[in-house]
């Protein structure tokens, strides 16, 4: 269920292809926080916690290549706007972190079998790509343009679950923990709000049509073992979940949770936007709302904590 856009205000007159868009550095206190801050339904919970698992290392990548690309980028704006992009997938990946360290791994749950090798990943790609630049620049700039594509991909899908999670009030009726509400809120519209941003960077470093469709392909496959393979492994070390973890029980209670509005369908998502994103002519300003998420910033208590003003 849509809430209403506030009229007028900051958020009237927003040129959605070019939002302004800057870091908010917000914080968030966990302490109140339980691990099953959807109440009642641990499915749902482990779900979206698959990912706060990958968003603190995944933000990483995503800064590394806009950066590797920024060098070839000529138009004014959009460095301005890469800039912006940075500082905000920064604070996100902050943010996301500390929900992994104060409250799955302060009640008994180990990610770092995920967390260590996507770091490791991430702290090999620099000198990789050096190594394959001065090897191959064709091959490295081939390289670059289909990482820039799957990076294109998920932020369409993320920008998407933004607007999901901002419209969504079952959430309240639900009496999810306001805090994580918040920080999904949050990043969520800050997703719209730089949704943009790569797939920008990525036409300006001469990214095709044929590219974007692959990447697209891997994204969607890393996409669903990011939520289903995420939620099975925390579900199975959660340790207040007593029963054996099936794969039948899970989806059982995921379908409840589903219906319930606690979850997207994770099939409906990741297909059902296909034909949005694989369009010849698409653009990520032709879906989502950027005054929708100015409108959430304007409310959100993290964001005003931190001093946001939109005025």
């Amino acid at each position: 269920m849509t809430r209403p856009l506030t009229g007028g205000g900051p958020a009237s007159g927003i040129d959605e292809r070019h939002p302004p868009i800057k870091p908010r550095r917000v914080s968030f206190d966990w302490s109140d926080t339980p691990l099953h801050w959807v109440p009642g339904d641990p499915v749902a919970t482990h779900i979206i916690n698959s990912f706060h698992i990958v968003l603190p290392e995944g933000e990483k990548w995503f800064i590394q290549c806009v950066k590797d690309a920024r060098p070839y980028i000529k138009d004014e704006r959009l460095l301005e706007e890469i800039k912006g992009f940075i500082g905000q997938e920064m604070v996100h990946a902050r943010s996301h972190q500390g929900v992994l360290d104060q409250i799955l791994e302060s009640n008994g749950i180990d990610v770092s079998r995920i967390t260590d090798a996507a770091a490791k990943g991430n702290a090999e790609r620099p000198a990789q790509m050096a190594a394959l630049k001065k090897r191959n620049p064709r091959a490295w700039r081939r390289r670059l343009r289909f990482e820039l594509a799957a990076v294109a991909s998920i932020e369409h899908y993320t920008a998407v679950l933004g607007q999901w999670i901002m419209d969504n009030d079952r959430f309240e009726k639900a009496g999810v923990d306001p805090t994580m509400l918040d920080l999904l809120r949050w990043h969520g519209a800050e997703e719209v709000e730089h949704r943009s941003v790569v797939f920008d960077v990525y036409k300006a470093v001469g990214g095709g049509y044929v590219t974007r469709v692959a990447a697209w392909v891997v994204s969607l496959f890393f996409l669903y073992w990011a939520l289903i393979g995420g939620s099975l492994y925390l579900l199975g070390q959660d340790p207040t979940i007593k029963k054996r973890v099936t794969p039948l029980r899970v989806y059982r209670s995921y379908r409840r949770s589903v219906r319930l509005g606690h979850v997207p369908g994770i099939f409906k998502l990741l297909l059902g936007e296909a034909p949005v994103y694989l369009k010849p002519n698409h653009h990520p300003s032709k879906v989502c709302s950027t005054p929708r998420a100015l409108d959430y910033l304007m409310q959100s208590p993290a964001a005003r904590a931190a001093g946001y003003d939109p005025y």
